[in-house]
């Protein structure tokens, strides 16, 4: 898969995707990076821990969040993305559902569209992916934890997703999938559970995966932790997602999270006996 002026091996490898919030309010890092200055400083440290690619967020997704109007969003992403592409030789994901912000994102040198709606809340932005021919991750979301029958309800949302890709243009080669963890997407405590235990159903659908869990609530709620104590959960998920095949892992904690994978990956090519 080409993403920017790079090629990922996403059959036979695992890459970092570190997150850059550049808001006031997420809930781990909210207000950390939302000047230029610490934005930049955070991404080279990123890069320089291992990160293969920079995901710029300007909306907190987290559980009631406040919403902000789409030229808030554009004046916070815009200008991080231009420095971004101007200062590092990296491709760079926009973080957004807004066709207005993607676009403007696009236009500024972002390299990748991470929709948490995957497609289904403004379906302009699938239009805008085709025209500019990028890559894109849809990650599965629904406003309510309400399923017949939960895994094989979310691969037909997700596939869903990958059909307005389709109708708009966009080729398969272009398209991620993302299960969407996290208590703000539509699903419970359990259902987010199941979902890492069972992501190898998604990685059969035969598209790279992206697994993001980092810091995020299941963890929390696991270990009885708050946010900035969740490290060591989430690297248990990064493992877990190298074993079940996931391509991409979002994670906050980027050197941490490398070595993890490197280790898991070192285990599994030795049970495979290719050593």
């Amino acid at each position: 898969m080409k993403i920017g002026n790079r090629i990922f091996d996403v059959e036979q490898d695992c890459y970092i995707i570190g997150i850059l919030n550049v808001t006031p309010d997420s809930f781990s890092d909210g207000g950390r990076w939302n000047t230029m200055e610490k934005a930049l400083r955070h991404s080279e440290e990123m890069i320089r821990e291992g990160a293969a690619i920079l995901d710029v967020g300007g909306e907190s997704t987290r559980p009631g969040h406040k919403k902000i109007s789409v030229q808030e969003e554009i004046e916070r992403v815009v200008p991080v993305i231009s420095q971004l592409k101007r200062n590092f030789d990296i491709p760079v994901s926009i973080d957004s559902y807004k066709s207005e912000v993607v676009e403007a994102a696009l236009e500024a040198g972002a390299d990748m569209v991470n929709d948490i709606w995957g497609l289904k809340y403004d379906l302009k932005v699938a239009d805008c992916i085709a025209r500019y021919q990028v890559p894109c991750c849809l990650m599965h979301q629904r406003r309510k934890a309400v399923y017949e029958c939960f895994m094989e309800d979310m691969k037909q949302d997700l596939m869903e997703s990958v059909e307005i890709a389709k109708r708009a243009g966009i080729t398969k080669e272009q398209v991620i999938l993302d299960p969407g963890v996290g208590l703000g997407f539509g699903k419970t405590y359990v259902q987010n559970l199941m979902v890492i235990h069972r992501l190898e159903e998604l990685c059969r659908l035969g598209y790279p995966v992206l697994l993001a869990t980092s810091r995020k609530s299941v963890i929390g709620l696991t270990l009885n932790l708050p946010t900035e104590e969740r490290l060591e959960g989430t690297l248990v998920t990064t493992v877990l997602g190298v074993e079940k095949g996931a391509s991409f892992i979002r994670v906050h904690d980027v050197k941490e999270n490398l070595r993890a994978i490197r280790m898991a990956q070192a285990i599994i090519k030795e049970g495979r006996g290719k050593i």
